[in-house]
């Protein structure tokens, strides 16, 4: 079953299309999705890394695109929230009330160790 992965990735990259979702130029396993809502933009990014996804919204209220989105998701595949996300990828991930913030400072310090031991 070596290719059951990029047989699902096909499948999910297809019913994203479909709901609406648009592949990035610059990394096909990113998309986003864009619509109004009681007259309000609201935004979904998602990333797709093997087997999972990340996903970034900017609403969370009752009329929020992430609820039918995810719902949506729930009923095609056996997924599992699980929660928000502090780190991916060596990527440490915190969010605050208007921002997403990244850092490496962990995985940089490693390298430091790594390549640098002698200073």
């Amino acid at each position: 079953m070596a290719q059951a992965g990029r047989r699902w990735q096909r499948s999910l990259f297809l019913w994203l299309k479909d709901w609406g979702f648009t592949q990035s130029h610059s990394d096909p396993c990113v998309f986003t999705c864009d619509r109004t809502i009681n007259g309000a933009k609201q935004s979904l990014v998602l990333g797709c890394y093997v087997d999972d996804l990340f996903i970034l919204y900017s609403d969370d209220g009752a009329d929020s695109l992430y609820s039918p989105f995810t719902t949506a998701l729930s009923s095609r595949w056996n997924v599992e929230d699980e929660g928000p996300v502090s780190d991916l990828l060596n990527v440490d991930i915190a969010t605050d009330a208007d921002c997403v913030i990244l850092k490496q400072e962990k995985y940089i310090a490693q390298l430091v160790d790594t390549y640098l031991a002698d200073g």
